[in-house]
């Protein structure tokens, strides 16, 4: 194929305006750290002070475990059972949406009753708040288990030492959220965007926590938050 004059120097100038834009991008980000392209793009540690609020979610199920057990549901004896509070509207379905992700479970089901659905919501929402204001926008975590049955909990003390055969997610009111993982709407999550985002989860689930919706306990082995509604 031929170029003539006009078709290189046509050809010339978009290369230019492309390299133009490229660098207009790059210096702009350089000199303003504060916009929102700068933000996503961004991969400097940045300091949040942040509080660490984890230590603080340190409720014993053996304190809390009779009063979760009269709030929430019956034991599901097997999947029937569950399917059936569900149609019953005692358990609601939980799916992912614009502030959560509902993870693949293989010792649970992702529902839970209504009341823990509203402090579900409660957290996320005030979360996703407290991360935008520090210019981490579209923040989602990971909730990694939600109601078992009775034969869940034998199959998971196996591999989990934490499991407890009186566990409030038999009763369909607990759920735990990862403090590890998250997503954003950012190119690339730092180290200290991991570690304010862990400790703003903590500090938002235990306001809650004093404002008495939930217990809260921070699972250092299974590395969540272990919530129950109250």
């Amino acid at each position: 194929m031929k170029f003539n004059k006009s078709h290189l120097f046509f050809l010339l100038k978009i290369i230019s305006v492309v390299l133009f834009v490229i660098i207009s991008i790059f210096l702009f980000i350089k000199r303003d750290r504060k916009n929102p392209i700068s933000a996503y793009f961004s991969t400097r540690c940045i300091d949040y002070r942040q509080k660490d609020f984890s230590r603080k979610l340190n409720d014993r199920i053996v304190d809390y475990s009779a009063a979760a057990k009269l709030r929430g549901i019956g034991i599901c004896k097997d999947a029937d059972d569950l399917k059936k509070k569900i149609s019953e509207g005692k358990l609601v379905k939980v799916k992912s949406g614009s502030r959560y992700i509902v993870e693949k479970m293989s010792f649970s089901y992702p529902c839970i009753t209504g009341d823990s659905k509203i402090l579900l919501d409660e957290i996320a929402g005030r979360f996703s708040l407290k991360a935008s204001q520090k210019g981490l926008n579209g923040v989602k975590f990971y909730i990694t288990s939600m109601t078992r049955k009775a034969d869940n909990v034998k199959s998971l003390r196996k591999f989990n030492g934490n499991a407890s055969a009186n566990s409030p997610h038999l009763y369909g009111n607990a759920f735990d959220i990862s403090y590890k993982r998250f997503v954003a709407r950012k190119w690339v999550l730092t180290n200290c965007d991991k570690r304010f985002l862990k400790d703003a989860l903590g500090e938002v689930i235990w306001q809650l926590r004093s404002e008495n919706k939930c217990w809260a306990t921070h699972e250092k082995m299974q590395n969540c938050y272990h919530v129950v509604t109250r």
